[in-house]
Parts: C-alpha cells; structure tokens; sequence
C-alpha cells in the first residue's frame, strides 16, 4: 500500500510530520488508485487493451509524445507495442477512489477541526491548516466543505494564536479558502474577521502584512466585503499608505494598490480614499458617473480639505467640468459645482487654472442675475467668494479679461458700479467678499486707478467709508483695508470725509486702540497713517482725539519686546504707530498743541531710538523723516541767554565792559538746546546714528537720513560748524559716496546741496583736496550734475564748483571746472 494524508500523494516531497500525520489519521491507500506516470491518485482513470489503468490526461500525454517523436504507441508499464490506442473509462475504479477520497477527506478534517479547537501543538495546527489548503486546492468543489464543517471561524481563530508563523499560515489559508468562492466570502465576512485582517496591516512583521493584503484583496473582489471593508476605522487610510509606501515591498504595495482599486465599487469608499489624499477616483466619477454620483462626488469635494497641490490637481482634472455644471445644471448640481469650485479656488496656481477655463464670465453673471434665474442668496455668497479667491490669489491682470462680447472687464466702470450697488444692498457675507474683490483690484497697480475712477463717478466714498463702523469684523477689515489701498490717490477726498460729523475717524480708532497686533489693527493704523500728513485739520482732530497719546506707549511696548513680537502682523502694525505720529511732526510749526506733546513725550528720543529698528527700511526713513522736522525747528526753539545790561560807565566807555563768559550753549544752533524740549539732534546724539544709514540699501532711507543731517548745516543755524560737526562724525565721505552713486536724482539733488555748504568752509574743504582720487571724483560729480541736473540743482553745482576754484589742489586735480 501507498500512504499520503494530504492528497497530492508525492512520496518524494512528504515531511517527517507530515507523514505521522498521516500514520495515525488518514485512512490508507491501495497502489491502484495511484497512476503510474503521475504517482498520484488518478480522478479519471481508464484501461489499455494490455489491462493497464493510467490517468487519462497522463496517458494522453504520453502517445502524443510517441507521435511526434515517430514511435508506435506503446504501454509506458510494458513497452510493447499496442494495436489501438483507444481508452477504455474504469468507471469501477473511479467510484471506488472517490469513495475512498471522500472517507478520508472526512477523517481528516475531522482531525483538523479537533486540533484547531483544542489549540494543539504548533506543529499540529501547521499541519492542519496545511491540509485544509491542499483540500481547497485538489477541487474547487471541496472548499464546501470547509464551509460545511464550520472550519472557517477556527482558522479565523488562530489569527489569535501567539505564534507569528501560525498567525501567518492562518492568513494564508484564509486566503486559499476564500480564492474564488463566494459563499466562503460571506462567512468571513461575519463577526469581526475583516477588523481583524486589518490590524494585520499595521503588525512590524512584513510577512504579516503581505499575506493581510493579500487577504484583503481576495475579499474586495466581493462588493458586499468592499464595503465592509471601507466601513472598518483607518482600513482605507492604511491600504493607500501602503500603496504609496517606499519601504513596503513591491507585491504588498501592488496588493494594496489592488484592493484600493476594487474598494472603489462603493462611493463611501471613494469619497474615504479622497479624504485620505487618493483623489482620482473621486475625480473619475465626476467626469464618468452617472448624474447622481456626479453630484454626490462634487458636493463631497466641496466639503473637503485640501492641499494647494491637490487643488491644482483637482483644477486641472476637472475644473472645466465643474464650470460647465455651474454655467447649465440644475440647482442642486449648480451649488455642488460652487461649492467645490470654491474650495479649489484659494491658491494661485489653481485659481488661474480656473480662469484660463473661463470662470470668470459665468461667475460674475450669476453675481449680477436678477429674476428667475438667479441664484439664491446662499449661493451668491458663494459665488462671491470664489470671485474673491480669483482676484487676491491668481495674479491675473483683470483688464484683459472680457466678461462678454461687449468687451468690458472686471474694471470697466459699469461692473464696478454693479459691485458697489451690490456691496451696498446685499447682507454682510456677501458685501464682505465683494469689498475683498476691490480690494485685490486695487492691490493691482494695473487695475487700481480703473476702480479709483469708478468709485469717484458712483460717489460710493461716503458708503465705504460707513462700514468702518460695521459690526461684523471681515466686512468691516475689507472696507478698511479698501480705503487703505486708495488713499494714495484719494486721500485728501478720504481726509475730508473722514472729517465729517459721522464718527468713522473715531472708530477707526476704536480699532488701534484695542487689544495689539491684530489684522485689523495693521490695516486700521495703515489707512490711518496713509491719510496726507500735511492736512493740519486732520491732524488737529487727531490731536483732540488722543491719537498719538495712544500711539506713543504701543510703539515704546513693541520696542520694548511686549507681548506681541509674535505677531506676524507686528512689522505692518509698528510701521503705521510710526507712521502715524510723524504726522504731528508736521503741525509743529502752527499747532502749539504738537509742539507741546512732542517734548512732553520726548518723541524726538523715541524717533532716535527708532533709527536702530534694522531691517524695517519703512520704520527707519519714517523716523529720519520726523527728525527732519523735529531739527527744523531746533533753531526756533533753542534758548538764547539772557546779556546783563552793562552799568553807567559801561555804556559810555568800553573799557569798563568785559563780554560775559557763557558755557553750555550748542554749537549749531549757539544756545540752549535739549533733545526733549528743542529736539537738537546733537543732544540726542543722532548724527552718528544717521550717518550709519548713509549708506544703507534703501535709497529712502539714505535720502531722508541726509535731509535730517542737512538741517544741521541749513539757513538759521551755523553752517561752518554744523560742517565740523559732521566731520567730526565722519558723515563727510558718506554723502561723498551718495554723490557719487548718483542712485536717484532726489538723492543726487540732496548730496550736491549737502556738498556745496561743506565746500564753504575752507578747512574741511582743504581736507577733502588732500585725497586726490576723491577730489577728483567730488569734482567731476559735481561737473556732471551741473550739466544733466535740473535748474535748480545746477545752480547749487555751480556754487560748489565756485567754491573748488579756490582751493589750489582742486584746481590742480580737475583745472577744467569753470
């Protein structure tokens, strides 16, 4: 007798255990129902003319073999020669092997059930769960019977096991079990089988996860399963991990990849896989699917997060499809097309895709619809804000876009006044996505006199400038923010109104003047600070209505590193604090109520400081700007001493008289001087620190440092030692350079002023001849503005060059400068 338990019955390939196995369960076998050629139990054996019994595919083989090799046929067992070739079925035999098969698949799956739920040795359970694969695998038909004798839910079992390798067999056979059978399917799909493949996915052991995958992927070949499998926490958000993975290998990513691929027959699971940054499918359904999944597609794609990448995605696969839904579909489609057209629509690269798909006609149309066809109010909010994420994101230049055949823009005057009518006559939301629209159009230095135009013609200034006082705070930021981008070209028209009796200016300031460094507050002090700085009444009514009071101790806490330094508002928020007070720099000279808080806060001190603010080009030109001023009326300001009269013999004979001796008085302005109460810029020790900006990268900040160092040497105040002053503070070869440089012609018209009341004194004049290089080059530079400068900075030129006539060693260097 032959023996074999597991039903292939190759003596050759049997292990140790194997073969114990099948010693003490299988019942045993008769060497005719093996086939000679094969060594195995025959399925369909049939007889030779000679008696002998062989597999029928087997002895078919082999006189095939026989025939193209030019042999007669004949017994693989004997070698003779047979007359006929025809097979005889052993229909006998047949019976009797699978009687025999189907006693001894019996016992042993009686086995197998008895050691898998007596939880046996490891090797047992090995072996059993070896042999209920090779049952599955000898017919398709038997794998009933695994169902049959409930084996399923113990295999499940042993996924429990402590064993990896038994857990990884359990896998395994699962797998073979399932393979193709789906009644065997619906049984795993029982319980809690599939929560527990799942977990598999997530184990350290790779070959763990490979045969979970696997699984996996055999079970969501069944829709049924799909679901089930979508439905379990993290299943999905795990699989497309792994199928984007670069340490899984390549058959668990291609499994993973598989399954994800069939997990698609239910729109849950698609609309899972987007959330989880799979988005193609979801993207394949809204081009392909039937109408109701096109619009549960897009109305969940409105609903999610995304990346900027995943926007341009989405944009480009199917931003052109959307715009069409929103330009012709029913209601319904129409806000599933806006809602997800809005979440795509907030980075550049997405919302120009949008516009070259031609968003922009359909958009603004809906805004404007009114009848029958317009949208309802929800969705023009939406509508509303899409046309706002185009305009502040994409870049685009508006004025080049028709909305029509008739041509017109974004910025013809008809459309603006249409935005405006609407800003004014539709609730908050949508005024406030409006306002934004204006805002990014004015942002534009293409666009922004278009719409300064248009608003000038509409009179809307008045109505913009009332939703300062808006309660809600993004109408009331936009319309800030608006105003702020116009007062460069309206500004004086915005003054006026502001000045007005309906208390916008007092709630602008209500703004500055809460909590710190917020958006708002950057824009309000930005508007603020933007408004002419020249408009005394203005300034008057700031006065009166504690501005710069409540200006100067915020400035001082940010220098002074309070609480807000984070702020990514701070730079734009300090900037227009600083902004703001220069202004009262201005009034000094007829508002005494300037002059008065500007010593008694020592602005000028805190101008200085302000010097030092490296990195903020604005902070620091706006700083030198006001010490400009604040030097200006040093000389007005300084304090003269008081000469005792001299007595009666005095008055008649000199001699008698001797001059006081008086100490302490200033150089420059030859009296009393103070940084707090005559804001003398050598009291403050100032001159260095503007000297040091003379050659900073900003030219603003270099000409308004220059202008401030020139009032040391202007009319009024000792010119020649002003110039010592400055070259004792090594400031005469800086604004040497800034002449040379020539960077701007404001600066250029500054240095050749600043130089020619250098080259008045003589001394340093003589100094500067001593560098021949530098002479030259003063000369030359000098010779140069006198030719190509305008009228007045000629004329200064051709004093200074009067000036360098004298000095022999300038004559020497360049002899040609008259």
């Amino acid at each position: 007798m032959s023996g074999s338990w597991d039903g292939t019955y190759d003596h050759g390939s049997k292990s140790d255990d194997s073969h114990h196995f099948e010693r003490l369960y299988a019942e045993p076998m008769y060497d005719a129902f093996v086939c000679p050629l094969t060594k195995q139990v025959m399925r369909d054996p049939v007889t030779l003319e000679n008696g002998q019994t062989f597999e029928r595919e087997a002895i078919e083989k082999w006189f095939k073999e026989c025939k193209e090799s030019g042999k007669k046929p004949v017994c693989p067992l004997t070698l003779k020669e047979l007359r006929s070739t025809d097979l005889n079925p052993s229909i006998a035999l047949r019976n009797t092997i699978e009687e025999w098969a189907a006693r001894n698949e019996a016992a042993q799956l009686d086995v197998a059930r008895r050691l898998l739920s007596q939880g046996g040795a490891e090797n047992d359970i090995l072996q059993a769960l070896k042999y209920i694969q090779q049952i599955c695998q000898n017919s398709r038909s038997s794998k009933h019977t695994i169902r049959n004798a409930h084996l399923i839910p113990m295999i499940v079992d042993m996924l429990k096991n402590s064993s990896r390798t038994v857990r990884c067999k359990a896998l395994e056979t699962l797998h073979i079990v399932a393979e193709d059978d789906d009644d065997n399917k619906e049984v795993m799909a029982e319980g809690d089988m599939v929560r527990s493949i799942v977990k598999f996915l997530t184990h350290e052991h790779s070959k763990e996860r490979e045969e979970a995958v696997s699984l996996l992927y055999e079970l969501s070949k069944s829709e049924a399963l799909s679901e089930k499998i979508g439905s379990v926490n993290g299943a999905i958000l795990i699989l497309v991990g792994m199928a984007s993975s670069n340490s899984e290998n390549v058959l668990s990513i291609e499994k993973a990849d598989k399954t994800l691929e069939n997990l698609e027959s239910c729109e849950k699971n698609v609309q899972q896989m987007a959330e989880c940054g799979r988005l193609q499918p979801l993207l394949r359904l809204i081009l392909e699917g039937p109408p109701e999944t096109k619009l549960s597609m897009a109305s969940y794609l409105g609903e999610l997060v995304l990346s900027n990448d995943v926007k341009v995605l989405v944009a480009r696969s199917v931003g052109s499809s959307l715009i069409n839904v929103m330009r012709s579909g029913n209601m319904q489609s129409r806000e599933a097309a806006l809602k997800a057209l809005n979440q795509i629509s907030s980075c550049e690269a997405s919302s120009r895709l949008l516009l070259e798909a031609g968003i922009l006609p359909s958009l603004v149309k809906d805004l404007f619809t009114v009848g029958n066809n317009q949208l309802p109010m929800r969705l023009k909010e939406v509508s509303a804000t899409i046309l706002a994420n185009l305009v502040n994101n994409s870049g685009y230049d508006f004025e080049t876009i028709p909305l029509g055949p008739d041509n017109q823009t974004l910025v013809s005057e008809h459309v603006v006044h249409n935005l405006l009518h609407l800003i004014s006559n539709t609730g908050p939301a949508i005024g406030s996505k409006l306002l934004q629209v204006l805002v990014g159009l004015t942002t534009s230095p293409t666009t922004v006199l278009d719409v300064v135009s248009s608003i000038k013609s509409s009179g809307a200034t008045i109505s913009l400038i009332q939703f300062i006082e808006a309660p809600q705070l993004d109408l009331r930021m936009a319309s800030i923010k608006l105003l702020q981008n116009l007062s460069p070209h309206m500004g004086q028209e915005l003054a006026d109104s502001l000045r007005g009796t309906a208390g916008q200016l007092g709630s602008l300031i209500r703004v500055v003047s809460e909590d710190m460094g917020t958006e708002e507050q950057a824009a309000a002090i930005g508007l603020l600070a933007d408004l002419p700085e020249r408009d005394l009444g203005l300034t008057r009514l700031m006065l009166d209505e504690g501005v710069f009071h409540m200006v100067i101790p915020r400035i001082r806490k940010i220098r002074q590193g309070g609480d807000i330094r984070g702020s990514r508002f701070v730079t734009p928020y300090l900037e227009g604090l600083t902004r703001v007070l220069s202004r009262v720099t201005f009034a000094l000279a007829d508002e005494s109520a300037a002059l008065a808080l500007c010593r008694e806060e020592n602005v000028a001190a805190l101008f200085i400081e302000l010097l030092q603010a490296n990195g903020l080009d604005k902070i620091q030109m706006v700083s030198a700007m006001a010490l400009e001023n604040l030097s200006q009326e040093s000389k007005n300001l300084t304090r003269f001493p008081e000469l005792a009269s001299p007595g009666f013999c005095g008055s008649f004979f000199h001699c008698f008289s001797k001059p006081p001796v008086i100490t302490g008085l200033c150089c420059v302005h030859g009296g009393t001087c103070s940084i707090k109460e005559t804001f003398c810029l050598l009291e403050g020790q100032a001159v260095g620190k503007l000297v040091s900006l003379l050659d900073h990268r900003n030219e603003n900040v270099v000409e308004a440092s220059l202008a401030a160092l020139s009032t040391l040497i202007d009319d009024g105040v000792d010119i020649e030692r002003g110039v010592t002053v400055l070259w004792d503070a090594e400031a005469i070869k800086p604004i040497i350079d800034v002449l040379l440089e020539k960077r701007t012609e404001n600066l250029r018209r500054r240095a050749v002023w600043a130089m020619e009341r250098i080259l008045r004194t003589e001394d340093i004049a003589y100094e500067i001849s001593g560098d021949q290089n530098v002479s030259a080059n003063v000369s030359m530079a000098l010779v140069d503005a006198f030719r190509n400068s305008d009228y007045r900075t000629r004329q200064i030129a051709e004093r200074a060059l009067k000036h360098i006539d004298k000095i022999p060693k300038f004559s020497e260097v360049f002899p040609n400068t008259r």
